[in-house]
């Protein structure tokens, strides 16, 4: 597991993926035996579905290859997931919570004004996510499934949890320093972004975070799809260059 170098938050990044049964999650949102029953049915399907995307990949998803495996009638499924479309943005939100959860778990656990280790521990998180569940980030950030169009207003909220973080960070980074405002098109977006967030960031500022979350995910991507073979031995050695790169670019 990739850890933080040289900060203060390095312990703490060491636990990143935190585990919740699927027997807690079914308690937490069934009261009835029937709704257990139809909350472990849907868990069930979903586990399946994980392990044909970590095999096949996305556009092999099949509802009636899970009934098969898991013994029941094509029918039976369709009581539970209605389409392979609805299977497709229930994995879209697991992952997307999935990997939400982890970032903001390492991130919450360095001081607020540590904002480098801050930057490293969201960072390292993402990775160690990724690396993890290769399968279901490449649902999430891998090429689009032919056919598939998500929901954005059933996943937009969780898809945007990493990247709302790093906002946030944004900010704390930009107390005390000037804004600097950028004019045509590109500052005209970032004015809508400031307002529509509420928060205080520069044009500038913005400009370098969205380079270094488009860096930050381009680099696990680049090592999830085998860009790197060939070039580079040690991806964790890598990771943690760029990443100080980064935090350079960020002013930290």
């Amino acid at each position: 597991m990739l850890t933080a170098s040289g900060g203060p938050c390095q312990e703490q990044c060491s636990q990143l993926l935190p585990v919740l049964s699927r027997s807690a999650i079914i308690d937490a949102v069934a009261t009835t035996p029937r709704q257990r029953a139809r909350a472990q049915a849907i868990e069930d399907i979903k586990r399946i579905a994980r392990e044909q995307l970590a095999q096949e990949g996305s556009a092999a998803l099949s509802l009636r290859a899970i009934a098969r495996e898991l013994g029941i009638v094509s029918s039976a499924v369709y009581r539970y997931v209605p389409s392979r479309d609805e299977l497709l943005t229930m994995l879209i939100i697991d992952a997307y919570n999935s990997l939400g959860d982890a970032v903001e778990k390492a991130e919450a656990a360095c001081p607020r004004d540590d904002l480098a280790g801050r930057w490293r521990a969201l960072a390292v998180a993402a990775r160690t996510w990724s690396v993890a569940r290769p399968s279901e980030y490449a649902l999430i950030y891998g090429s689009p499934v032919p056919g598939y169009h998500a929901p954005v207003e059933r996943t937009g909220e969780p898809g945007t949890r990493v990247s709302m973080l790093l906002m946030s960070l944004l900010a704390d980074i930009q107390r005390g320093r000037p804004l600097v405002s950028l004019t045509g098109p590109l500052g005209g977006d970032f004015a809508v972004l400031r307002d529509f967030l509420g928060l205080s960031i520069g044009d500038d500022l913005l400009a370098r975070g969205f380079l270094a979350f488009s860096a930050l995910f381009g680099v696990i991507s680049f090592e999830l799809f085998g860009q790197y073979v060939g070039s580079l031995t040690d991806y964790e050695a890598h990771f943690t260059h760029q990443l100080d790169s980064l935090s350079a670019l960020l002013g930290l």
